[in-house]
């Protein structure tokens, strides 16, 4: 995926975003990589899940790999919680900023549904 593709996602994820925070997250060219690479498989396994339906693959057989999908999700979200709590919590708590620990809370609240 080029630079730009990745760039122009983003900026339609923006424009699209109404519950999303006006918050940035600066992440290095590896981390950014490594979590569009991720994003990336798992669009394909979906379109991969997506064709099984279309062929009308037996039942089990796509109900096997949406579980796949759900544990790559699980995996991503695991990934960016940590990074998210190592950088941006520690460093709002370090600046005083207590309201990412609310934050972060509702977050978890919401992940854990």
């Amino acid at each position: 995926m080029e630079n730009n593709s990745i760039d122009e996602e983003i900026l339609n994820l923006e424009e699209n975003c109404e519950g999303c925070s006006h918050k940035k997250k600066e992440r290095s060219p590896k981390e950014l990589r490594d979590l569009v690479n991720r994003l990336s498989r798992i669009e394909g396994q979906v379109r991969g899940i997506k064709k099984m339906v279309e062929k009308e693959a037996y039942c089990t057989d796509i109900l096997v790999q949406v579980e796949a999908v759900n544990a790559a999700l699980n995996s991503f979200n695991r990934v960016l919680l940590a990074d998210h709590i190592k950088t941006c919590v520690t460093q709002d708590i370090r600046d005083g900023k207590m309201e990412t620990v609310d934050e972060l809370v509702e977050t978890m609240k919401k992940l854990m549904k």
